[in-house]
């Protein structure tokens, strides 16, 4: 285990965001299915994305890693059978090849590391069955399939995690009939589901919008491609809600048409005060007077750790609604995120699926747990820019689950931070 130190310095300057690890995920897998060469360009390889890297080479693709690009040669892939996948911590690893692997009709055990044992997995245990898959799940992983996923009619609560949608749109084209997923209320995170449907669309497959859901026809074929990874917004939050409180900061490598959720950090920290400019694909957001306000977070539920610090520094109470699934992440973030705040001297009240923050203008020094979750590590180091004395985060190395470079950029716009094993 790691502990960060960190001696509070406001950060400025300019950051380039890293790369989506949720468009990652998607490409990487599309360029898998299209059972040919394809290069997906980024600039960093986070363990969640090695995760789905190592998914994709367990299913038989060759896999080389370069500077900047991944070059995936699929063209010998699914030809195995009885296959073990270990996916690390990544849920969204889990959560898309399973369906993928049955609509393969193989045979495959997935595993995966602490904190992914107990992510809930109960909605493919009881969906898949009725489609010819056998599943073998205790409540923990392992999660093992066998048989062949027939296409369908699938119906799937709007309020569960929107992973397993996104799983099912990626493996039903390549099923032998047409299928449907019927959404049952309000699909919760849909701008990742919105991201999946433009991946497969850049690698040559059609989903159909309806009333209910999603129409998606059989036996159409992924086409190799060449993609490019756009910025990751969920991380670019944590340096731009820094500009918020502490100096100006800008953060570049965003695409402001993004159909990534996260996005709108933007409209967030205008409706709260900060000095926001957008030019053609970066952000830069200057300090204000900053005044508390209400955030309904069923889909943007990654950014409820860094709104949390930024409605600790604002006037007046911010409260975070919607975001009981936040219970059920890597922690429980909500009450990751309330140990952490009241730690550093803040008024924080939990509730079922939310926090109430009072605002104050400077934190305490405190020894602060990180939860083994990278976006709580991170959070709490942008709230200790605001700190009056020296913050110490326990399990800094979690950061690398999505960001690995994080403390150097942290410390290139002028943070002082020291990681240190313990």
């Amino acid at each position: 285990m790691s502990v960060a130190i960190i001696t509070p310095r406001k950060l400025s300057g300019t950051v380039v965001a890293p790369p989506s690890k949720s468009d990652a995920h998607r490409a990487i897998i599309c360029a898998l299915l299209s059972r040919g060469v394809c290069e997906i360009v980024l600039t960093e390889l986070s363990d969640d994305i090695l995760a789905t890297v190592g998914a994709a080479k367990a299913f038989g693709a060759l896999i080389k890693v370069a500077s900047n690009r991944l070059v995936i040669d699929a063209c010998g892939a699914f030809s195995q059978n009885n296959v073990t996948i270990n996916c690390n911590e990544s849920a969204s690893t889990l959560r898309f090849f399973v369906p993928i692997a049955s609509a393969y009709g193989l045979s495959v055990c997935f595993e995966g590391g602490p904190t992914l044992v107990s992510r809930p997995m109960n909605v493919y245990k009881e969906l898949l069955p009725k489609f010819g898959v056998r599943c073998v799940y205790s409540g923990k992983l392992p999660f093992k399939v066998s048989g062949q996923l027939r296409p369908g009619r699938f119906e799937v609560a709007g309020d569960v995690s929107s992973q397993f949608i996104s799983g099912l749109l990626l493996a039903l084209p390549l099923l032998d009939g047409d299928s449907e997923i019927t959404l049952k209320g309000t699909c919760e995170s849909a701008g990742y589901v919105d991201m999946t449907v433009k991946t497969m669309a850049k690698f040559g497959v059609r989903v159909i919008r309806t009333e209910e859901g999603f129409l998606v026809p059989g036996n159409q074929k992924y086409q190799p491609t060449s993609y490019l990874v756009e910025g990751d917004w969920s991380q670019a939050a944590f340096f731009l809600v820094a500009g918020a409180i502490g100096s100006p900061v800008r953060v570049s490598w965003l695409k402001m048409d993004s159909t990534q959720g996260d996005s709108t950090i933007v409209e967030i920290l205008r409706q709260m005060g900060a000095n926001v400019r957008c030019g053609e694909d970066y952000v830069k957001v200057s300090p204000s007077v900053l005044l508390g306000t209400d955030v309904f977070a069923d889909q943007i539920p990654d950014l409820v750790p860094i709104l949390a610090v930024l409605g600790a520094c604002a006037k007046g109470t911010t409260r975070i609604f919607g975001a009981a699934r936040l219970r059920y992440k890597e922690s429980d973030r909500l009450l990751a995120m309330c140990s952490g705040l009241r730690a550093l001297g803040v008024h924080v009240v939990s509730c079922d699926d939310g926090l109430a923050i009072e605002g104050r203008t400077c934190f305490e020094g405190a020894n602060l747990n990180g939860f083994y979750d990278h976006r709580i590590v991170m959070a709490l180091e942008i709230a200790a820019v605001r700190s009056n004395s020296e913050v110490r985060i326990s399990n800094a190395e979690s950061i690398s689950k999505s960001y690995p470079s994080f403390f150097a950029e942290y410390i290139k716009l002028g943070g002082d931070a020291l990681v240190i094993d313990v």
